[in-house]
């Protein structure tokens, strides 16, 4: 155990993968984009994994298109959000686990380490759940024997390790390429309404706040796309690029990475709100309103869209999602490991520990309550996700409006006040639902 567990001293971030992907010296703009995409693709992983289907299929199928407002404004959260991860990863060459275990007593740090931990073990009980799931629906798999395949992943993840950060990513930016791909054709074969489909994604309802039910649905799209871990990961996974540490360079790097993103967040919109419209265009315009398990969605789709490759394209874009969000887990959770408690694991027993503590409570659940006991758990670990959001963005947002800690690259007064409104939306949003979960309408 000593040789698999050592004390980091005032290294950088991930040291293994810091400034470790050359950028091309070329003047050419796109030749240099190029060398920054990549960070960004990971971190939306988080925001297109099987807890996202969870949350939008069983909004789609009892509210229709209304709550395509509430992944509108999730997504346009978490770009503000990403972009100032990174630009504090750039700005201060920390991430945002190391800066608040630099700045705050040790029993906070410690406290902030394990809220941290509870976000990325419901963040991995989802991707356990959800590739389970895609397994079961594809080759018969008892949903028991697939959670535990499941833990083999580690096996890969330590083997594109070995190769390399740019072939994570290129793994990555492939699998949501498929996913993206399959859900064009999905959205295609389920022949939505798109002026509802529009109206609702820019217009709220007020139903939203009124109807509990919503909300606590609502309050899980929010856990699933803006998550908490991947605030922490971005700040760190940026300083991968070899920039010029110089305030031009550091300039530069922020611009490319912003563009790179805004592109991976936006094609993660796409995702979440395409499953949305495809629960909302099968299900809830045929009256199936029951439809909230993801293997409810798998059995009925073929039918009643009339094309029998329906489900096994959502299936197959189910198994992709799971399999891509395994490897940001690690990622982050070394991480929020090395900054909060300056403690390194190596990767392999990393990932152990944060999938085991996804497997066990998973397979007592899949052992008692079956199939549903799975899809329950699935919305409640993102409504976890949600409720660990306060912790991590408001320390954030202080970071990035202080200019002790950022210099020139502090936030303008108008990115600092809307920073400031976006977190105290998400705290107040989280002290709303808690307040109907005590009054038991919730």
């Amino acid at each position: 155990m000593a040789a698999d567990i050592s004390i980091a001293i005032a290294k950088p971030s991930l040291p293994e993968v810091h400034a470790s992907v050359r950028i091309s010296p070329s003047p050419l703009f796109w030749r240099r984009l190029i060398g920054f995409l990549g960070p960004g693709f990971l971190i939306s992983v988080g925001y297109m994994d099987p807890g996202n289907w969870a949350t939008d299929i069983a909004g789609g199928s009892r509210f229709g298109y209304t709550l395509l407002f509430v992944i509108m404004a999730s997504n346009l959260m978490a770009i503000l959000l990403q972009s100032l991860s990174l630009k504090l990863g750039v700005a201060t060459d920390r991430d945002l686990a190391q800066l608040c275990r630099e700045t705050t007593s040790r029993p906070v740090s410690w406290a902030l380490w394990i809220l941290a931990e509870i976000a990325i073990a419901a963040c991995d009980l989802a991707e356990v759940i959800g590739s389970a799931i895609a397994l079961n629906l594809l080759f018969h798999i008892p949903l028991f024997y697939g959670v535990l395949i499941t833990g083999l992943d580690v096996l890969l993840i330590l083997l594109l390790q070995r190769w390399g950060f740019r072939y994570i990513e290129a793994l990555v930016i492939t699998l949501i390429g498929t996913i993206l791909l399959l859900f064009v054709v999905q959205v295609f074969l389920s022949r939505p309404e798109f002026w509802p489909v529009l109206r609702n994604m820019a217009i709220p309802s007020p139903s939203i706040l009124k109807n509990p039910g919503m909300l606590y649905i609502a309050i899980g799209m929010l856990g699933a796309t803006v998550m908490p871990h991947n605030l922490y990961l971005h700040s760190s996974i940026v300083q991968s690029r070899r920039y010029r540490r110089s305030p031009e360079g550091r300039r530069e790097a922020i611009h490319m990475a912003n563009i790179d993103s805004a592109l991976a967040l936006t094609i993660a919109l796409f995702v979440n709100a395409a499953i949305l419209v495809v629960a909302s265009a099968v299900f809830y315009r045929s009256g199936h309103f029951e439809v909230a398990a993801i293997e409810d969605a798998f059995k009925m789709l073929s039918p009643l869209v009339g094309a029998t490759c329906a489900s096994t394209l959502f299936a197959i874009a189910l198994l992709a999602s799971g399999q891509n969000s395994s490897i940001t887990g690690t990622l982050a959770g070394q991480v929020v490991m090395e900054g909060f408690v300056q403690m390194r694991v190596a990767p392999w027993l990393r990932r152990l520990i944060t999938r085991s503590l996804a497997i066990i409570p998973t397979i007592v659940v899949v052992w008692f309550m079956g199939e549903r006991g799975t899809e329950d758990l699935l919305l409640l670990s993102q409504v976890i996700l949600s409720l660990q959001l306060s912790f991590a963005v408001v320390p954030l947002v202080h970071f990035t409006s202080s200019r002790k800690f950022m210099g020139q690259f502090v936030n303008r007064p108008w990115l600092k006040g809307l920073s400031w409104l976006v977190a105290f939306l998400i705290a107040a949003l989280n002290g709303w639902f808690l307040l109907l979960m005590v009054q038991g309408k919730a």
